[in-house]
């Protein structure tokens, strides 16, 4: 059972993927992919731009080192849905 919910959560960043390179996410779900890719160690697995992608949000302050989102990533994302 394990496993089946493993290649579902992977089917599911790959369709994250797929969307986040075609420009259809929006700024919350591309920090939250990036979080995920953090935590399950695929931003440092997949070609280098996602690494430094996943880098500049941890250091920018909207990710913390484990991937999680910030409360300061919170706080611009919804400033930004709100504007």
């Amino acid at each position: 059972m394990q496993k089946e919910h493993h290649m579902g959560a992977m089917k599911d960043i790959a369709i994250d993927l797929i969307s986040f390179e075609s420009g259809e996410l929006d700024p919350r779900e591309t920090v939250e992919l990036f979080g995920r890719l953090v935590k399950s160690g695929m931003a440092y697995t997949l070609q280098g731009s996602y690494g430094r992608m996943a880098n500049e949000l941890i250091h920018k302050g909207y990710l913390a080192q484990d991937g999680d989102v910030t409360e300061f990533a919170e706080l611009m994302l919804e400033e930004l849905e709100a504007a």
